[in-house]
């Protein structure tokens, strides 16, 4: 190494690809190796960024500046690196190995960049990494590229083996358990059968998703997780091709030459037939489910007693909102849901007949602004565009181009907080004629949309004061913030 001064608020990356027992040791075990490098060459390290679990190597689609889409990795805390280190907020990156801070080259690149145009300096506790002069940063490419290879040659090996054993009706290994078999995948757990037994016969004899979840949790019934049961991890513990002794692989059941099922290796929970059944009983329920907002109260009513969203649900007494217990809500708080929603309908049209709200909310609904921060959003947004297109065919330097978008996007940013904190579509529409009469013809999530422009925080239920009787209080409905 041939840096001339020791970084003072250098940033430290530690990063491991997979990490399945979720205890960031092998992040641990680098991060105390770059804090010994630190000490011993003088660095003070003033930042740890970890990425643990995630992968320098694997690409996802994403849309870029430009508003073209590409293959790249994804790693937020390599890119929280970079801008730190181009804007001065840091002044040197320490590793373990070169293949913790990239293994894909264009990541690597992008370092190389950054070093180059703020000349600060990188270091590896493994020595692999000297971008200070040209033979480091060619050989720093040549060993990305090595890193990179073996990176395919590996996933190359791995698919080839998953479809060996998907073939054969075998398990993958790895990751959880599957509910109702053992750690091993082959040996069925009883009890756990059982529950998916009784699932798919509740499922069969019309029980909806979540009313299966609900009475499994009244049961006590413990998910793989520990976790309380939901509609989705039902669906996924019914539907999944393992509890009918099938084998899949990327989703697909695997089928034999002549197109017939591979059979698995372990002993099927659910006859095929059976398993079918509820497959198509629960996808036909998922074409025909009105998933259309019911209550507009939902997210608007909260509960005074823990702070959480009141959910609508259907009670013996009919529908109410309810901080509901199977949710994670304390289970105190609950009010019918016409009642509930008569009384704040009543506040918004009083609130929206008045001269002085009503003036005041229209000048806000029309206001200049708004077509000012718009028309600046789509000016910005396009030189950004111009900014990605320039800094791709290398008219200007990548530490230019990061500058630039750093001045541009927070302006994007206030321009888009200005729109959206202005009266919605749905409001605008509304002031526009006669306010009962348009009231009337709202969807539910219109009147949701504006009971919350009215009241952005919602409106807190009170308890209910028993001493008073069963009527309901409107009172206890009280706006959290007013206009």
């Amino acid at each position: 190494m041939t840096e001339t001064y020791a970084p003072k608020r250098a940033i430290l990356l530690v990063r491991i690809s997979d990490d399945k027992t979720e205890e960031a040791k092998g992040v641990g075990r680098q991060e105390e190796d770059g804090r010994a490098l630190g000490d011993r060459i003088g660095w003070g390290i003033a930042e740890v960024i970890t990425e643990n679990d995630t992968s320098a190597f694997k690409r996802r689609k994403v849309r870029l500046p430009d508003g073209t889409t590409a293959l790249r990795t994804v790693r937020p805390g390599l890119r929280s690196t970079l801008d730190k280190l181009t804007s001065g907020e840091r002044d040197g990156l320490l590793a373990y190995d070169l293949d913790r801070v990239a293994r894909d080259p264009r990541d690597l690149e992008d370092l190389i960049d950054v070093v180059e145009e703020r000349k600060v300096p990188a270091a590896t506790v493994t020595g692999s990494l000297d971008l200070s002069t040209a033979d480091g940063v060619t050989m720093a490419r040549i060993m990305c590229s090595i890193a990179n290879k073996s990176s395919r040659d590996t996933s190359r090996r791995v698919r080839r083996k998953h479809e060996e054993l998907a073939a054969e009706g075998k398990r993958n290994g790895g990751g959880f358990r599957g509910y109702g078999y053992a750690r091993s995948g082959l040996e069925i757990i009883p009890e756990e059968a059982a529950i998916i037994r009784k699932i798919a016969a509740w499922i069969l004899s019309g029980w909806s998703l979540n009313r299966t979840a609900a009475e499994l949790n009244r049961l006590g019934v413990a998910t793989v997780t520990g976790v309380a049961w939901n509609s989705r991890s039902v669906r996924s513990v019914a539907t999944k091709p393992s509890v009918a002794g099938l084998r899949s692989y990327k989703g697909e059941i695997v089928k034999g030459d002549h197109g017939e099922p591979i059979r698995a290796v372990w002993e099927p929970i659910l006859a095929v037939d059976a398993w079918e059944q509820v497959c198509a009983v629960l996808a036909s329920r998922a074409g025909t489910a009105d998933l259309t907002l019911k209550r507009w109260l939902t997210g608007v009513l909260v509960c005074s007693q823990c702070d959480r969203p009141l959910m609508a649900w259907q009670g013996n007494g009919g529908p109410r909102y309810w901080c509901a217990s199977p949710k994670g809500g304390c289970g105190r708080i609950t009010v019918k849901a016409d009642r509930a929603e008569g009384e704040i309908e009543h506040q918004v049209l009083d609130l929206l007949t008045r001269p002085r709200v009503l003036e005041r909310l229209d000048r806000i609904a029309r206001t200049e602004a708004t077509d000012d921060a718009r028309r600046e959003l789509a000016e910005d947004e396009a030189q950004l565009q111009e900014f990605a297109r320039a800094a791709a065919h290398k008219e200007i330097t990548f530490g230019e181009y990061r500058e630039a978008r750093k001045i541009i996007e927070k302006r994007v940013k206030e321009s888009r907080a200005l729109i959206t904190s202005s009266a919605p579509r749905v409001l605008r529409s509304l002031l526009a004629g006669d306010v009962w009469r348009e009231w009337e013809q709202l969807t539910p999530a219109d009147r949701r949309e504006v009971a919350l422009t009215l009241a952005p925080d919602g409106y807190n239920v009170m308890p209910h004061d028993r001493s008073r009787g069963n009527a309901f209080q409107p009172e206890r409905l009280v706006p959290r913030v007013t206009v």
